[in-house]
């Protein structure tokens, strides 16, 4: 069983088998979530009842933001309130280190709006980070925003949590301004899976090397990628696999390792299997690294230039490779598509 989240901002993001927690929460309406989720832009009109806030970029919202969101909105509860998420727009990096060339990240801002809506969350706060922000200390932090703005309740914050000027507030500290703001305040302890942490820097690893099951593992859904179907160079159409060649609409998203995968497409509202091909075109794209996305999708016929779609990537087949001539290729993209109807049927 599969449950799709389609439902925001032209964000699809699919939850698979294995992560039945949130399939539970999206099939208690998602829309109904979605609408409740009040996205704050400005922090000046910001209003809630007993804020319970944690703080952070979330990239990925894997499980172990899930876990720290499921704890949010126990406390809300517990409190009479409304849970809370604090996050920055744009990321701090593009701020701190201008011409910042190598941010690869896990999930848009509209993709994270979706994943804190079918959680559950209340309020998101998309915060503009500045150089000036960027210079704010922990202190005028937690006095400034949290207490005199926001009025928070409760906060609640991940094992790793550092935050101000050069990282300077740690837990030891936050405890300290907890008692002289006089609200609550917890730590949740790391999650584990294989015995590693589950982190956005090792789903980044697992993506980069192409390892997509443990990505979507840790992310409790399947990896995927939004873009807009661009002009290729028409080669597969001659082999007789034609492809949509994708420019992911993020710059910053992270594209998955060289190599030939299992996938899904959404297009026009439909849910197709494919097999996708990442490689490296410099002159041809502008995705991140100069990573080529060109997806058959099986069974389509028609004209998908400039229309958006969904790719969800579920396993990798092989890695790229070089073949001595056309016929090469062609007789191997037989059997990569063989293996990827097996592959999906099994996932499905």
């Amino acid at each position: 069983m599969k449950i799709t989240l389609f439902k925001g901002r032209g964000i699809e993001l699919t939850f698979p088998d294995s992560c039945l927690t949130i399939q539970e929460k999206v099939l208690c309406s998602l829309t109904d979530k979605y609408n409740k989720l009040k996205v704050h832009t400005d922090i000046e009109l910001f209003e809630a009842k007993n804020p319970v806030v944690t703080i952070g970029t979330f990239d990925g919202v894997h499980l172990g933001h899930q876990q720290v969101i499921a704890r949010l909105n126990d406390f809300a509860r517990m409190h009479d309130g409304e849970s809370v998420i604090f996050t920055f727009f744009p990321h701090p990096r593009l701020v701190t280190s201008p011409g910042e060339t190598n941010l690869r990240l896990l999930t848009t801002l509209q993709e994270k709006e979706v994943l804190f809506a079918a959680s559950g969350i209340r309020h998101l706060i998309v915060f503009p980070f500045t150089k000036e922000f960027s210079q704010l200390s922990y202190a005028g932090f937690v006095e400034e925003i949290l207490v005199n703005k926001m009025h928070t309740r409760c906060l609640v914050v991940g094992y790793d949590h550092r935050f101000g000027r050069n990282r300077e507030g740690g837990f030891d500290y936050l405890q300290q301004c907890a008692q002289r703001f006089e609200f609550a305040i917890e730590k949740l302890e790391p999650l584990l899976i294989d015995q590693a942490n589950v982190s956005s820097t090792r789903i980044r690893n697992a993506l980069e090397s192409g390892d997509v099951q443990l990505a979507n593992r840790l992310l409790g859904y399947s990896y995927s990628v939004h873009g807009t179907v661009v002009e290729g160079r028409r080669m597969g159409r001659q082999m007789g696999f034609p492809t949509a060649n994708i420019e992911a609409s993020d710059p910053h998203k992270l594209i998955p390792g060289y190599g030939v995968y299992a996938v899904e497409i959404m297009v026009e509202g439909k849910r197709c299997h494919g097999m996708l091909n990442i490689g490296s075109r410099p002159t041809f794209n502008r995705n991140a690294d100069n990573r080529s996305i060109e997806v058959h999708i099986f069974g389509f016929t028609g004209n998908l230039y400039h229309r958006k779609v969904t790719v969800i990537f579920r396993a990798k087949l092989r890695e790229e490779q070089k073949f001595g001539s056309a016929a090469e290729l062609a007789a191997q993209l037989v059997k990569d598509k063989e293996e990827a109807v097996k592959v999906l049927q099994q996932l499905s």
